[in-house]
């Protein structure tokens, strides 16, 4: 079987094509990229926040302003500069990284799902407690964070911390 001039090149072509995945694909195995560690920001420096959610609290933003709904039941009440203080707070924090302490999902101790601009799904935030130690788990990133419980009350002010 003899192959035209134009199916050698096809040959040559697709043989590359293949031997450049080939090669990418064992870099990638080979020297994986390294896990970052050290201090992170939660979020994305230019992140427009929408609106927050804790279990039994949502606030939302109102032209420049803030606004909270609560469940009936709900004690916690703050007033429009406490809750662009909670919000400038989740925005500025920077956290460590840390080895997932393999913790189960069922034992958070409370969520916080924001809804940012530009986004369809709110990011959400778990946070854990074990051994005096609090760590709060970024569920989309995947990334652990460990969080002293001065932070994790800051954070999360509308939920009592044990």
């Amino acid at each position: 079987m003899r192959l035209s001039r134009k199916a050698w090149n096809n040959v040559v072509i697709f043989s590359m094509l293949i031997m450049i995945f080939f090669l990418n694909g064992i870099h990638q195995k080979i020297n994986p990229p390294a896990e970052e560690r050290g201090s992170m920001p939660l979020f994305e420096q230019q992140s427009f926040v929408l609106a927050l959610g804790f279990p039994g609290y949502k606030i939302e933003r109102i032209g420049t302003s803030w606004r909270l709904s609560a469940d009936p039941q709900a004690d916690w009440q703050a007033q429009p500069n406490v809750l662009e203080a909670l919000i400038t707070q989740w925005q500025e924090s920077e956290l460590t990284v840390t080895d997932n302490p393999g913790l189960p999902a069922s034992a958070a101790l409370s969520v916080a799902q924001f809804w940012l601009a530009g986004s369809e799904l709110p990011i959400s935030f778990q946070l854990y407690h074990q051994q005096q130690s609090y760590y709060l788990f970024a569920r989309q990133s995947q990334r652990w964070f460990s969080i002293s419980k001065a932070q994790a009350q800051q954070l999360f002010a509308p939920i009592e911390l044990k």
